[in-house]
């Protein structure tokens, strides 16, 4: 097994790209190693000394360090413990996986505005966002302000207020006018 991996925009944060699906459908984040219990492989890569954050997309994994620890310290172990996980069989998560879309619901007056950002988060924005390493989904929407979850790479990235501003801010109020500001949330 080759597991090649890619930098991301955030230096704490390295994509691995396992060569094969992590999740067939959705996204699954783990910011710490409780929230991974359901899920083996991510147990296993917060098994190692230094590692922070775990995140799954389509065919890759997403894996962010404390700034204490370098790279070439803990790289070689994350890639051991991936390659253990796909050699043990053991699935990625056990029991249900990720929400196909990640977005969180929403119903009311703004309905029809809500369903054309989402349209736009994933049409537009994600494909893009993945490709570095993470994700950003729907929270809210409230009197003309978007509320976003950024996961993976784009959590904690130094240029994420950047994105979230100049690039999905602007995005968003071109094709829907009601949009007046975009805002990022910790869950």
């Amino acid at each position: 097994m080759f597991i090649q991996t890619e930098s991301t925009p955030n230096p704490a944060t390295l994509k691995f790209l396992p060569g094969q699906t992590v999740l067939a459908v959705g996204t699954a984040d783990f910011p710490s190693a409780e929230a991974a219990e359901k899920s083996p492989l991510a147990t296993r890569v917060f098994a190692v000394k230094g590692v922070t954050g775990v995140f799954f997309g389509n065919d890759f994994v997403t894996v962010t360090k404390d700034d204490a620890v370098e790279w070439d310290h803990v790289k070689p172990a994350i890639l051991g413990a991936i390659m253990e996980h796909y050699q043990s069989g053991a699935p990625v998560m056990e029991g249900e996986e990720a929400a196909a879309s990640g977005h969180a619901e929403f119903s009311g007056e703004d309905e029809e505005i809500v369903g054309q950002i989402k349209e736009l988060l994933d049409s537009r924005v994600r494909p893009a966002v993945a490709q570095d390493g993470g994700d950003i989904t729907f929270y809210g929407f409230d009197r003309g302000v978007v509320y976003l979850h950024m996961q993976g790479a784009c959590a904690g990235c130094p240029s994420s207020t950047l994105t979230l501003k100049m690039g999905i801010e602007n995005l968003l109020r071109h094709y829907i006018p009601e949009v007046v500001e975009v805002r990022p949330v910790s869950v």
